[in-house]
């Protein structure tokens, strides 16, 4: 009953903020319910401190809810797929080059850039930390987070060519961001005079291609299926099957399971859309997926504002927090513009996508649950309440003034795009 009445609470508080947005507000959906449930939860914990029983349980029932384990290992592979199915592949195959280079290399830059401008920063505010935990915070935090940017695109009607550069090369961030993260954490947890060269290539080699050869064995396996029969409540299951049992697959055979449902994501989408479902199939998988990612979404960011109530953010680590918003802006500008530099002549990336892509890379819950995956043994509290600033400016301050830029660019489109 107590995972019963946390999900109750979730989905009811994710349900009110929903209509609330909606009916006055009227801000896209992540930012508003991001909004609310940070005045929410300091709200409840004025009231928490003036000892009103209910909002101590709700602390309680917040508390209680293992964020990295809800998001990574349940929410996050729903999200990924639905994503991934809505990706136009041909579209998206002209640039495959310069989205892939962003996402391998633009992550990895982003990850040591991040982590050494930290490393010297925080002994000027007073923390001294190793430089490996440096890594993990670089790594954590240097993902945009799809889930938040699809969302806030939409919104922002921007051309649908751009919609699907910006959110491929976030599908796949993601993922190698995961991997790398993974990597480093078992670095740091086994010791660094641990870590050789074959010990580190063998670790990124099992995560990355082996996640990315899972998950083209899934979509070609949910492919054949779908397109060996025609009847649309079956075929819906058989995605969900794809997804959940990817994901436990991944998880037994330690594989990247983000990059795995990615892969698979986009093979079902292009080829089991195209050539393995009818036109009644497509509208209802089109249709579960698009509400299934709607109902995850709103959980999600809720989940997010509502850990306001357990985390204690001190001034000192808010400090380091604002410091770490202009590193990581930085750090985005430099490992998006290097890769474009070297790929001009190949790609039609000018300067305003890179405009776009800079103050559109949002960081998002994936960053959140990654820090608090970290163990106490580790400098915890501190990584996870500088991420925590980073995503809250990220989503609230880049979310709500992307669509304006995009506007003053002149890439919006005046109907409402599409990615199907």
């Amino acid at each position: 009953m107590e995972l019963y009445n946390t999900l109750t609470l979730l989905l009811v508080i994710a349900a009110a903020f929903g209509y609330v947005n909606h009916r006055f507000l009227r801000l896209p959906a992540t930012i508003g319910l991001m909004i609310l449930a940070l005045i929410s939860s300091l709200i409840a914990i004025g009231l928490g401190r003036l000892g009103v029983q209910w909002v101590l349980t709700a602390g309680e029932l917040v508390r209680g809810i293992d964020f990295h384990d809800v998001l990574m290992d349940v929410m996050l592979s729903f999200l990924l797929f639905a994503g991934a199915l809505h990706v136009d592949v041909r579209t998206l195959g002209a640039e495959r080059g310069a989205v892939c280079t962003m996402a391998v290399v633009g992550t990895l830059f982003s990850t040591v850039l991040v982590a050494t401008g930290m490393y010297y920063l925080l002994p000027l505010m007073g923390f001294t930390i190793d430089y490996i935990y440096c890594l993990l915070f670089g790594a954590l935090i240097s993902p945009t987070d799809p889930i938040a940017v699809m969302g806030i695109l939409k919104q922002a009607r921007i051309s649908k060519n751009l919609e699907i550069k910006i959110v491929g090369e976030s599908l796949f961030n993601d993922g190698i961001a995961v991997v790398v993260f993974i990597s480093l954490f078992q670095i740091a947890l086994n010791g660094t005079d641990k870590a050789s060269a074959s010990f580190i290539g063998e670790l990124f080699l099992r995560e990355a291609a082996g996640g990315i050869i899972l998950g083209v064995v899934l979509g070609y396996a949910g492919y054949w299926a779908l397109r060996t029969i025609d009847n649309y409540k079956v075929e819906v299951l058989i995605t969900l099957a794809l997804v959940m049992g990817g994901t436990a697959l991944a998880s037994a055979w330690h594989t990247s399971g983000p990059l795995a449902i990615v892969v698979a994501g986009l093979i079902v989408g292009d080829k089991g859309r195209s050539k393995g479902m009818s036109d009644l199939t497509r509208e209802y998988l089109d249709k579960f997926w698009e509400m299934l990612d709607e109902i995850l979404n709103a959980v999600l960011f809720v989940l997010i504002g509502l850990e306001m109530l357990i985390l204690d953010i001190s001034s000192a680590v808010l400090l380091v927090g604002v410091a770490a918003i202009f590193l990581t802006l930085l750090a985005r500008v430099i490992s998006v513009s290097l890769p474009l530099s070297f790929l001009r002549k190949r790609t039609d990336f000018d300067l305003n996508t890179l405009k776009v892509l800079s103050w559109g890379g949002l960081r998002g819950g994936i960053s959140v649950a990654l820090a608090l995956s970290l163990p106490d043994t580790m400098p915890r509290d501190l990584i996870v309440g500088t991420t925590y600033v980073v995503v809250v400016f990220s989503i609230i301050v880049q979310g709500l003034t992307i669509g304006p830029l995009v506007k003053k660019l002149g890439l919006s489109t005046t109907s409402e795009p599409g990615m199907h």
